[in-house]
């Protein structure tokens, strides 16, 4: 396998700052461990219009954009924890309606993680979906969970999980 180039803020077509940040009053209370902690460094840069989110890493900061506006969605900064792995200490979302829709601090964290597992971990994350699920149901009501949850995380296609970062 070779080995993967890192996404850069300065590889992508598209990186604008955040208009209004916004603390996260909760992040997830996961652990990564070193090895993920790698595999979430390299980022990742949609390949598709299917794909919703350019992600990458500056120090111990994860950035994570919406691939076709660019407009930065999150912010989370990473702290190694005492006998291995990192975790979230804090981070900030987009609160300009205009820029990102952000529902409630649950579907803040839930979505923050969501994405590291899905997107740069390929996981199946069943269990976080079945949280996102009930997430949006109680912030909106709706039923429709999984056209939402396909606008908030986009489809990762076969493709992209062995393709390079950079086409």
């Amino acid at each position: 396998m070779s080995q993967q180039m890192p996404v850069t803020r300065s590889s992508l077509l598209k990186a604008h700052a955040m208009l209004v940040p916004r603390p996260m009053p909760k992040v997830p209370d996961r652990v990564w461990s070193e090895s993920e902690w790698q595999r979430i460094q390299l980022g990742y840069r949609a390949g598709s219009m299917d794909e919703k989110w350019n992600i990458y890493a500056e120090d111990d900061r994860l950035f994570l954009h919406r691939s076709w506006t660019g407009f930065l969605a999150y912010e989370a900064a990473f702290t190694k924890v005492d006998g291995g792995g990192r975790r979230i200490t804090s981070a900030l979302v987009e609160s300009d309606p205009e820029r990102y829709h952000s529902a409630s601090a649950d579907y803040d964290c839930i979505t923050l993680e969501l994405v590291i597992s899905t997107i740069l971990l390929a996981e199946s994350a069943e269990d976080l979906r079945m949280r996102m699920a009930a997430a949006l149901h109680a912030d909106t009501g709706s039923t429709a969970a999984a056209a939402a949850q396909h606008s908030i995380l986009g489809v990762r296609t076969p493709r992209a999980t062995t393709r390079s970062q950079h086409p």
